[in-house]
């Protein structure tokens, strides 16, 4: 048993890269180093702990990693420092090398942070590292966590069995695993408990979600959607060939999930998604995306993809951009590719050149943008129901729709949490938003 006594007059900084699950994953660790009496320090205080969750993506991402470790310790001389995450999982020596960096834990010890504290003595010198070879990582490390906003953050699947060529996930997270449902449920119950309305549910793969206990990721919506007190779930991110017709179809008739879902393309042309080993063509993905469109009519789609890929030539990008250009969808988020030591995808020929990969990026950029404001446009006029969030200084107050169309009204304290159901009128200033014209009911 730790003696958490000692730690009641100690502050702690967090810093977090990446996706939505290292943010719901930081959450977790800072809720758990409160519980044991560690304040998160405030603006311009200088704490006692600084704990980095680490990405590694890209190269930038480990990069920004770096910096983030210089920058915290300047700003907190002496403070004991943590670092982990996907990056402490791939390069712990590295990172334990950084001066000033006195413990580097691996994927499966965010739970444990508290363990490696110990009398937050500097160590000097090379930091201790503690991670396991990541084919042994078994455990499945739990977080259920409240955002900045009004949503929850449940995770209910970590790692990936794909292997994709570009890919360094399946070496960082390790194998696909999860919880049981049971388990599931009963944080999303204790979400509700605390006041919250939405939860996102995150993963690595989650359509995978299974793997590890016999059950299916159509039984976890279910089992979820009988929660009460949980008015909206959202899916994070699911793989096309993993997003079955009977999920669509139960999403359709939900009284809490959204339509909204994010489907994860990579890439607009046949060989290309063959060089990454994707498990699809892009006839599947348009049919997808059909049948989301007949089955959810209003819903929110959003794609990723990655440009620039070894072997992308000109002509294949521009057969990738005329095919994402046809799909009836809501939005693009898009990356550039980015070489990760150990993938199969360094034995590809046909490197693209960084400025080619940000000629491309702008292209998709920009039509996103037109996919974006043609979705927002099709609903002006139109009432929605909107939970708002609280507004951060000097914002105007702004939530979500159903399908993820974005708010903004006046500030009103007495709408954050609520459900608000609205008149949907013109664009704010910078066509982010959709602007209220008028309030109908406050749920």
């Amino acid at each position: 048993m730790i003696d958490t006594s000692q730690f009641h007059d100690k502050t702690a900084v967090y810093y977090t890269l990446g996706c939505k699950l290292n943010f719901a994953e930081t959450s977790t660790i800072e809720r758990m180093l409160q519980e044991a009496g560690i304040r998160t320090a405030r603006r311009g205080e200088q704490a006692d702990i600084c704990i980095i969750n680490s990405c590694a993506v890209t190269q930038e991402a480990e990069k920004k990693c770096r910096q983030a470790i210089h920058k915290l310790i300047r700003q907190h001389p002496g403070a004991f420092v943590i670092v982990t995450g996907c990056y402490a999982q791939l390069s712990p020596q590295k990172l334990a090398a950084e001066e000033g960096v006195d413990v580097v834990l691996g994927i499966d010890k965010k739970g444990d942070i508290l363990d490696h504290l110990g009398n937050l003595d500097k160590r000097g010198g090379v930091g201790d590292c503690f991670v396991q070879p990541t084919k042994d990582v078994r455990r499945f490390v739990p977080s259920c966590s409240r955002g900045d906003r009004t949503r929850y953050f449940l995770k209910v699947q970590d790692g990936c069995d794909y292997f994709c060529t570009y890919c360094t996930i399946p070496f960082a997270r390790g194998r696909s695993r999860n919880p049981l449902i049971s388990d599931l449920v009963a944080q999303a119950q204790k979400a509700a408990d605390e006041g919250g309305r939405e939860i996102v549910i995150t993963g690595v793969n989650i359509g995978d979600f299974g793997k590890s206990t016999g059950e299916s990721f159509v039984s976890l919506v279910k089992a979820l959607d009988g929660v009460q007190g949980i008015d909206r779930y959202r899916i994070s991110s699911i793989e096309p060939n993993l997003i079955t017709d009977e999920i669509i179809e139960y999403i359709s008739t939900s009284h809490s999930f959204m339509p909204h879902l994010h489907i994860p393309l990579q890439a607009g042309s046949d060989t290309v998604l063959k060089l990454m080993h994707r498990r699809y063509d892009t006839a599947f993905f348009a049919e997808k995306i059909a049948t989301v469109r007949r089955m959810l009519p209003d819903a929110f789609i959003g794609v990723d993809v990655i440009v620039g890929t070894r072997g992308e030539s000109g002509e294949l990008f521009q057969q990738a951009y005329d095919f994402i250009k046809s799909l009836d969808i809501s939005q693009l988020h898009v990356f550039s590719y980015s070489e990760r030591p150990g993938t199969q995808a360094l034995k590809i020929e046909g490197a693209v050149p960084p400025a080619e990969k940000h000629r491309r990026s702008q292209l998709l950029i920009a039509l996103s943008e037109e996919k974006r404001i043609a979705f927002y446009e099709r609903f002006i006029g139109r009432e929605a129901v909107v939970l708002f969030e609280k507004p951060r200084a000097g914002m105007p107050m702004g939530g979500f729709t159903e399908n993820y169309i974005r708010v903004e009204t006046d500030n009103d304290k007495t709408l954050v949490n609520r459900l608000v159901r609205v008149r949907l009128g013109a664009f704010n200033a910078d066509k982010s938003a959709l602007l209220v014209s008028e309030v109908v009911e406050v749920k």
